[in-house]
């Protein structure tokens, strides 16, 4: 039991770190006049793109994505967030 908690952890970390990347990825696609949500979404592996979360943060782009469970078929009810915002220079 001790070990399926410490490895759902680990799932739950790792879909925060690609939630990230995805809004960064989001964030860099908007400031060159591009969707966001399509980059977003091509961010992601496609077991999380369901789940997945768009939108406008103040000047940034915030994705949101639900934790996958470690049993398939099952899904949790945690969403993990993260949003980015890139200057568009001078």
């Amino acid at each position: 039991l001790v070990s399926l908690l410490v490895w759902q952890l680990a799932v739950a970390g790792h879909t925060l770190w690609l939630c990230a990347n995805a809004a960064r990825v989001a964030a860099r696609a908007e400031v060159v006049g591009k969707d966001g949500e399509r980059a977003a979404r091509s961010a992601l592996p496609r077991g999380l793109e369901s789940g997945l979360e768009v939108g406008k943060s103040g000047e940034g782009v915030r994705v949101r994505v639900r934790v996958p469970f470690i049993l398939p078929r099952w899904r949790t009810p945690i969403t993990v967030a993260a949003t980015a915002a890139l200057g568009r220079g001078p």
